[in-house]
């Protein structure tokens, strides 16, 4: 579990979990009579973390699952598709010295323009294990730090849309429980202090309802994911800068 909350997991994964689970922690942390020791004081004490934990599991499960469909949707990954000759992010130069490094380093053979020409996807394999080389020699935190914070914001956002539905079908579950409590409840009291704890929840599963149906979208996670391919493909720069350096030095000795 420790070992579990690294900075990426805490904000890519726990954090989703919890915007996307907060009317149910609100129901208990509410609801629950914390005055007194009791029963149903363990559960929502145990409770509370066992949601989070399990809704952080089933983030990343339903997160890696959109990704596949949005790169289906969108004609790749874009760390692939970013680095093929048709394919204007990059100008050709880069792409091209990007190619050229990557080259060698995976140990395999640069793809022409005419192979992609004759078919789209035929580097795509170079670029693919290109992608996975520049990933595993970029963990390094503290020296590719815009990199990881840009993954982060793309894990974010994937987790919660992959949290989306879950989450809307938890909050009209704790709206229709707070409807129906509080149709036995009437005529609502102004000193029910149960009464105003559920109107609380149910506001609360509302405007939390609005919030994942309008600010968590597919468009949003697209965006981040096209960014944070760009920041990684930027990423030979550093290893470029790191070769002429070194280039220069043998020279100098020399």
């Amino acid at each position: 579990m420790l070992k579990a909350l690294d900075p990426y997991s805490v904000k890519a994964r726990y954090y989703p979990a919890l915007l996307a689970t907060i009317p149910s922690l609100a129901a208990l942390a509410i609801l629950i009579s914390w005055s007194r020791f009791a029963l149903t004081t363990i559960i929502a004490s145990a409770a509370m973390p066992v949601l989070v934990f399990a809704s952080a599991d089933i983030a990343r499960r339903l997160g890696k699952r959109i990704e596949e469909r949005i790169y289906e949707q969108s004609g790749g990954k874009p760390s692939v598709t970013m680095l093929r000759y048709s394919d204007n992010t990059f100008d050709a130069a880069s792409k091209d010295q990007y190619r050229a490094f990557l080259g060698p380093k995976i140990d395999q053979p640069v793809p022409t323009k005419q192979q992609e020409e004759q078919n789209l996807k035929a580097g795509d394999p170079f670029y693919e294990r290109g992608g996975a080389w520049l990933r595993e020699n970029t963990r390094d935190v503290r020296k590719f730090s815009i990199l990881f914070a840009e993954n982060i914001t793309y894990g974010f956002r994937r987790n919660l849309l992959g949290l989306k539905w879950p989450s809307l079908v938890l909050n009209l579950a704790i709206v229709l429980l707070s409807c129906v409590f509080l149709y036995k409840m009437a005529p609502l009291d102004t000193d029910n202090d149960t009464a105003l704890r559920l109107l609380v929840v149910l506001a609360l599963a509302v405007i939390h309802s609005l919030y994942m149906t309008f600010a968590v979208s597919k468009d949003s996670v697209v965006d981040a994911s096209r960014i944070y391919a760009r920041q990684l493909i930027l990423s030979c720069e550093t290893f470029l800068a790191k070769d002429k350096k070194g280039a220069t030095k043998a020279t100098k000795k020399k």
